[in-house]
């Protein structure tokens, strides 16, 4: 892939954020080797929720912090499809580490993953305010391919919406705690709390505003897609954990979630590949309405 001169300089919007995500990541990635190497980390934690934190430490070590660094470095170059994938790392990063923040007792690693999320954090709003609105649609040259994604957007979402419902709502009328809480030991389950109030809402209203061909949701939707197929990681990871551990392995939910991250990464790859260069030079943020690369 060539990065022609004018390229390389459509960067200097977004060159902090990028720059600071790429310090996070580095971060992300000593704390979870910690976590998978240094004895007591998570002592405390129930089995369920024990699983699920290392193959959460697992996904961010080996794919999410490097995923981060090489689209953050190949974004600096102005590839705009990098830039696509950084936002939802970048997003899968910020999700991840408030959960280590409020949910995993305090430990000698909590200042690092507090450095995480709060440097995690603001580059996400960097990189979503350097997007350029007016340009953005125009890279995008395929109509199915946009309302394709949209509509797996609010799919997804909406099936995780309804999934969590399924257990919130009952507990809640019988006056008892879900039993993914009960599990984990915790006060609430804080990936329910984060999807009600931040996730579930701002899928909806992406594809939703995909599908009115507002110009801003054409990254967004992208990214949440992206974020999508990495938030699946970690549930297809805990059954060899499980194993590895010598404990019952969930291998049911292998299918479903399998058959889930298929499509998206299907449907995401797809909608890159749709993508194209703008040959106009302007100055902006990394493909964002510059002359931006692939």
């Amino acid at each position: 892939m060539s990065i022609d001169v004018d390229q390389r300089r459509a960067g200097s919007r977004a060159k902090p954020w990028l720059r600071l995500s790429i310090a996070a990541a580095v971060l992300a990635f000593i704390g979870s080797i910690i976590g998978l190497t240094v004895n007591g980390i998570y002592d405390s934690l129930t089995s369920a929720f024990l699983f699920q934190a290392l193959a959460q430490d697992i996904v961010n070590a080996v794919v999410a912090a490097p995923l981060v660094v090489l689209c953050a470095v190949l974004a600096l170059r102005g590839s705009y499809r990098a830039y696509l994938i950084w936002l939802g790392a970048v997003a899968f990063t910020v999700y991840s580490y408030v959960i280590y923040t409020f949910s995993v007792p305090f430990g000698a690693v909590f200042p690092l993953w507090v450095a995480v999320l709060g440097l995690s954090l603001f580059a996400l709003i960097g990189g979503l305010t350097s997007i350029d609105r007016e340009r953005t649609a125009e890279r995008f040259t395929s109509n199915r391919a946009v309302t394709v994604a949209a509509w797996t957007l609010l799919v997804v979402a909406g099936m995780f919406g309804l999934l969590w419902l399924s257990e919130d709502v009952p507990a809640l009328f019988n006056g008892s705690r879900p039993q993914s809480v009960v599990d984990m030991d915790l006060p609430t389950n804080p990936v329910h709390v984060l999807d009600y109030a931040f996730f579930l809402p701002a899928a909806l209203g992406a594809g939703i505003r995909q599908l009115q061909r507002r110009a801003f949701a054409y990254p967004i939707t992208a990214a949440f897609l992206v974020f999508l197929l990495l938030t699946s990681l970690p549930i297809l990871i805990t059954p060899f954990v499980q194993t590895a551990l010598r404990e019952p392995a969930a291998w049911g939910i292998m299918i479903p979630i399998g058959i889930v991250a298929a499509v998206i990464l299907g449907i995401l790859g797809w909608l890159l590949a749709t993508v194209r260069t703008l040959r106009t030079p302007r100055a902006g943020a990394p493909g964002l309405g510059a002359a931006g690369g692939s």
